[in-house]
């Protein structure tokens, strides 16, 4: 597998570099991306691909769950917190993509027994970030746990766009029309993609919008 790889970087510089050696000679000089794409660490989920994207259009924040982190200033090393204040302060990136996904890993492990977790304790504290979003679910009560997960995706979604709204700056830009917000449910079997309607409180296929 390690040779694919390798073998694979090889091709990228003798082909695809070769044919858009012109925008990569512009990206040398800097960046300057549309959109903060904050989506999950799950290999299946490819933000450039199902966006159709090149590079330097997307700034890039991925983890387990695609948790965006309430704002705060700490002695620690807050990586996705920092990576979307530079996006915000730095780049000044004028729309924010949250993306959740179908079959996740992250929202799926949020009823995993504790034990379970014994290998993987920074793990079970970064899902910890997610317990008012299992709590709501657990009120609820869906009848099947294929119900459960996919709910627990989308009510994922929606808490980390509240979330965003704690970072300096985000509110305000949203009243001046200066950012946009949107979430994002991608299905993995299909590939349809749902966007988040302020409006209407619900999922909407993105053709919609």
């Amino acid at each position: 597998m390690l040779e694919n790889l390798s073998s694979g970087a090889v091709r990228f510089k003798e082909e695809i570099f070769e044919e858009h050696k012109e925008l990569f000679g512009e990206l040398s000089k800097g960046q300057q991306p549309h959109t903060l794409f904050i989506g999950c660490s799950d290999s299946r989920v490819v933000p450039n691909l199902i966006t159709h994207t090149k590079p330097g259009e997307l700034f890039t924040i991925r983890n387990i769950a695609n948790v965006v982190p309430p704002y705060r200033e700490a002695n620690e090393f807050l990586a996705t917190t920092s990576a979307i204040e530079y996006a915000l302060q730095i780049l000044r990136v004028k729309n924010i993509i949250v993306c959740g996904h179908s079959n996740c890993g992250g929202c799926s492990a949020l009823y995993a027994p504790k034990e379970s977790f014994e290998k993987v304790p920074n793990v079970f504290h970064w899902l910890e970030l997610l317990s008012s979003v299992k709590k709501q679910i657990l009120k609820i009560n869906p009848p099947s746990e294929a119900m459960r997960l996919w709910m627990t995706e989308q009510l994922n979604v929606k808490q980390q766009l509240n979330n965003l709204l704690t970072y300096p700056g985000v509110k305000e830009r949203l009243k001046k029309g200066e950012l946009n917000l949107q979430g994002w449910y991608y299905i993995i079997q299909s590939g349809e993609i749902f966007c988040y309607d302020l409006e209407n409180q619900a999922f909407l296929p993105l053709n919609h919008q």
